[in-house]
């Protein structure tokens, strides 16, 4: 049986492959996912730039068409071929209503890694599938074949915007998360939020002058005649009278702590009564009532439609930045409400990380999956930011020669990504990825009082470089009016290139320092630590990227607590 390479960790790649080759079965507690899908949409991210300073740090982070060809073909056959035939039957079913189009492939491919994701989840599990309602149809049915449809247990709404316009329709403001289990012995918290203080106000309008405490008169029976043990008279009051019997609010009585589990109903009323806990009307025939007090309200169940929680709005202190990301508290309310602390939170697409965050803050295990290096190195720092000392693995970024030969053969753009996380640059890139520019990534630091200053970065990754691509970059560096400029090298550089390099001359510091003007630095130098970026930052890298707020130990575990 596969298991975890460790626990906390980051992994790069296909979630399908990672799921297959690296998860155990039943050894994940909780699963969200948020897969992209909004037909031909293109998402692009963008990065801070400094007052001053033209935003051109500008990607294509992910392209979430799905387009049926030979991979969805593939997935479709393995799916076939599986030992769940209801899945089987349902996509075929599916393909036949569909066609092979976008969405049938989208469907496709969920449908295998939602088939793995089943398989490593535990039988108390829970899974969150966070979409939009583009989509979230046919998903719900493919759900429904996977985990059985009698383990659905919410299809909750989250109003992820305010109102707006929208051309011959009701405007789109709502997100769709659907919740299932494995099984029916899944983990619940039962989290609540608090009552609304003028429901309080309304209703807990008695007071026991005996505590000084607010309370609500709460019947003790129910309607309809009973014979048994409910049906006889208690200290003079016959509910059959009145054509009722002795019904005792069970949940109520278990939160006054009383152990009366074992006796029969009169002598349950006897012990509320010698508590106190009954109140008696003053009229002579008057029916016996349970007191329930205002301090021992337990909160009001969550709804399944969530307004309470606000999208990030442009100007949040957490916003970072990623096109889709979601507020803390949504997966601070999942992650509560569905696990324990020291449970394994999986998120196979990661993205910008707040499943990922989230988790660490409420001290449970975690693992989280992306395509893209990019996703990865982003979800790192917001890491490293927030929990200072925080330890974690990542598995498929390179971290040797070999493995970065690898990935710049396998992807230009990824490895470009990935060397621009090594010194701590922004990718540069418009939305076609064919642009370029002679520029990679940028580098915003400050040295004065003046705005801040630019360095740019060049990666190559090939086999073979030469000194007319360092005499490029000295050109560029004149062109972008740029302080520095790094030339990241997967192959050793020349004697010549080294010798242009110094003769760029430096740049003069209004700290007094000089620097080297063109630098040249190595894979292998920056992932064994010998070489860095020389350049002096009075911000230290408060000007790069925005900074994930560092996290106390405080958390949000009132909510799923009994309100007092």
């Amino acid at each position: 049986m596969l298991s975890f390479e460790s626990m906390n960790t980051l992994y790069y790649g296909d979630n399908l492959s990672i799921l297959r080759e690296h998860v155990g079965d039943a050894s994940v507690d909780l699963i969200y996912l948020d897969p992209p899908f909004n037909s031909k949409a293109t998402y692009n991210l963008l990065f801070r730039s400094p007052k001053g300073q033209q935003s051109n740090a500008q990607i294509e982070a992910f392209e979430d068409t799905w387009h049926w060809g030979e991979q969805a073909e593939r997935e479709f056959t393995e799916i076939v071929q599986q030992s769940n035939t209801d899945v089987s039957e349902m996509m075929q079913a599916l393909r036949r209503y569909l066609g092979e189009n976008d969405i049938m492939a989208y469907l496709t491919m969920m449908a295998n890694r939602l088939l793995e994701l089943h398989r490593v989840l535990k039988v108390t599990g829970s899974l969150y599938l966070h979409c939009d309602p583009t989509a979230s149809h046919y998903l719900k049915v493919v759900l429904d074949g996977v985990f059985g449809k009698e383990h659905f247990r919410s299809e909750i709404i989250w109003k992820r915007t305010h109102a707006h316009g929208s051309s011959r329709r009701f405007a789109p403001v709502h997100d769709v998360i659907f919740f299932y289990s494995k099984s029916d012995e899944f983990v619940w918290a039962n989290p609540r939020a608090d009552h609304d203080p003028e429901y309080v106000a309304k209703h807990f309008t008695y007071l026991d002058t005996d505590s000084d405490r607010l309370f609500q008169p709460i019947t003790l029976t129910g309607s309809g005649v009973r014979h048994g043990e409910s049906g006889k008279p208690w200290k003079g009051v016959d509910p059959t009278k009145v054509g009722r019997h002795w019904a005792l609010p069970g949940a109520i009585i278990e939160g006054l702590g009383l152990d009366i589990s074992g006796e029969t109903v009169q002598e349950k009323l006897d012990a509320l009564d010698d508590a106190g806990l009954i109140y008696w009307p003053k009229k002579e025939d008057g029916t016996p009532r349970l007191k329930w007090y205002a301090d021992q309200l337990q909160g009001t169940a969550l709804p399944d439609i969530w307004t309470d929680i606000d999208p990030i709005s442009a100007r949040a202190a957490e916003r970072l930045g990623y096109p889709t990301q979601k507020p803390m508290a949504l997966l601070e309310r999942i992650i509560g409400a569905s696990s324990n602390e020291s449970d394994i939170v999986l998120d196979p697409f990661c993205g910008c990380g707040t499943a990922i965050h989230a988790a660490q803050k409420l001290k449970r295990n975690w693992i989280g999956i992306d395509i893209t290096h990019l996703a990865i190195s982003l979800v790192e720092k917001r890491l490293r930011d927030a929990f200072p000392g925080i330890t974690f693995e990542i598995h498929g970024t390179p971290k040797d020669l070999e493995s970065a030969r690898d990935l710049a053969l396998r992807d230009k753009y990824q490895f470009q990504w990935w060397a621009c996380s090594l010194v701590n640059a922004q990718p540069y890139q418009g939305k076609k990825k064919g642009a370029d520019s002679g520029i990679d990534g940028v580098i915003f630091f400050q040295d004065d009082n003046t705005l801040p200053k630019k360095i740019i970065v060049s990666v190559k990754g090939g086999e073979n470089v030469s000194v007319a691509m360092i005499r490029d970059l000295g050109h560029v560096i004149d062109r972008e009016k740029a302080s520095v400029g790094l030339f990241v090298t997967l192959a050793d550089p020349t004697r010549p290139m080294n010798e242009e390099g110094v003769g760029a001359g430096y740049y003069e510091s209004p700290t007094g320092a000089s620097f080297p003007k063109l630098q040249i630095l190595t894979i292998k130098g920056l992932l064994d630590g010998t070489e860095q970026p020389l350049y002096p930052d009075l911000m230290r890298g408060g000007l790069m990227f925005k900074k994930a707020k560092r996290e106390v130990a405080e958390t949000q575990d009132a909510l799923f607590e009994k309100k007092g």
